[in-house]
């Protein structure tokens, strides 16, 4: 064990402020990183977890929310359906509407007055096909939660907008003022800004929105072979002519998280945060190292009385940063932890990204070796006559 370790983990308690002043400064970033990361996932969760391979989307889309405008032409359904290892397409449509829960009449309620507990939200609507194992279920939909979505007039609500819309699975309501049921209550599918309802196709149709008209949305489409989903969206680009753009699965989710960034505002609140993060986590551990180091400047001395070279001694103490730095990273990697699973407990799933984790974990050991770099000035007082005092 090197010297500088040693040092740290026997006198942890003078190094704790700059392992925590990192840490936090870590889950400052990662926090509204992992939230706004989480929030775009809570868009497109009925997507991600489609069992769709590719996605066929419009010419100059960059992402599922920018998808060129009027969306596809229908007539591309049949030639996508000509490629040999396709074996299910199926246009992505929704709709929005007015929804209001139902609440009994207790008798009290003045003629022409709201009644209590009464709701009106605009939501909106996104379809599956009701259909074991068909393209638009998300995997983890369950064939029981199939079959009540598939009874007319069926809608599944996720559990973090049953307050909000004030029902309950068994409950009835109205959209668009037409009665819908609430049979199934799904988990994962968190409501961030607004209210979703899941239905399916046909129940769509029989309230009149569904959309039949010469362009769809997003085209989805399930091969026979998932492994060879980019091969087989580069074939079916070979053959597009600028009709419209095929993507895996993956690279349409990746496209999705990318564009997040491409909105000032959030590009604005990160780059805030990780500077305050480097303000804050640099001076804190700056002038921590410092004080460590000047409490201990008699240990230095002794080691130069004992021939260790100052440039020795200016490594020990770069060591003692990086693995500063570490815990720093270590802890900070916990905390987030613990305040993801907190917003989970609130409906809130944060997502974080592999690359960006690693980004921001060498972000905080640069604000450890910095703040290192700055307190090496200190050493300058270890001189070993002092010791003779």
């Amino acid at each position: 064990m090197s010297l500088a370790l040693a040092t740290l983990l026997y006198e942890w308690r003078r190094y704790m402020a700059a392992v925590v002043a990192l840490a936090f400064s870590g889950l400052l970033v990662l926090a509204f990183l992992g939230m706004f990361m989480g929030i775009g996932k809570a868009f497109t969760a009925q997507i991600d977890r489609a069992r769709a391979d590719v996605m066929i989307l419009g010419p100059g889309a960059t992402a599922l929310f920018n998808g060129g405008p009027n969306g596809v032409p229908r007539r591309l359904i049949p030639l996508v359906y000509s490629h040999p290892e396709v074996l299910q397409v199926a246009p992505l449509d929704g709709s929005g509407g007015r929804f209001q829960n139902i609440v009994p009449d207790d008798g009290k309620t003045a003629p022409g007055a709201k009644p209590k507990g009464r709701k009106t939200e605009f939501v909106n609507a996104t379809i599956i096909d009701a259909v074991p194992g068909f393209v638009t279920v998300p995997t983890d939909y369950t064939n029981s939660m199939i079959e009540a979505l598939r009874r007319p007039y069926a809608i599944a609500v996720d559990q973090t907008a049953l307050k909000r819309l004030g029902v309950k699975k068994g409950d009835k309501a109205l959209y668009n003022g037409k009665t819908v049921y609430v049979t199934v209550v799904t988990t994962g599918y968190p409501n961030m800004m607004q209210a979703t309802i899941v239905m399916s196709r046909d129940t769509l149709r029989m309230l009149g929105e569904a959309d039949t008209g010469p362009r769809v949305g997003p085209l989805m489409v399930k091969i026979s072979d998932p492994s060879r989903a980019e091969i087989v969206a580069a074939q079916l680009n070979a053959k597009a002519d600028g009709k419209y753009r095929a993507w895996t699965r993956q690279e349409l989710a990746d496209a999705n998280s990318n564009s997040l960034f491409k909105e000032s505002f959030i590009s604005i609140i990160l780059f805030f945060a990780l500077f305050m993060g480097a303000v804050i986590g640099m001076a804190i551990t700056w002038q921590t190292l410092r004080g460590a180091i000047m409490a201990n400047i008699k240990e230095f001395a002794s080691l130069r009385a004992l021939g260790v070279s100052m440039g020795s001694l200016r490594t020990i103490v770069m060591e003692l940063s990086f693995w500063v730095g570490v815990a720093g990273i270590l802890a900070a990697g916990v905390f987030t932890w613990l305040v993801a699973r907190v917003a989970l407990m609130f409906g809130l799933p944060m997502d974080f990204p592999p690359t960006m984790v690693i980004g921001i974990a060498i972000f905080l050991l640069v604000i450890a070796i910095v703040s290192g770099l700055l307190s090496l000035g200190i050493l300058k007082k270890s001189q070993p006559a002092d010791l003779l005092r």
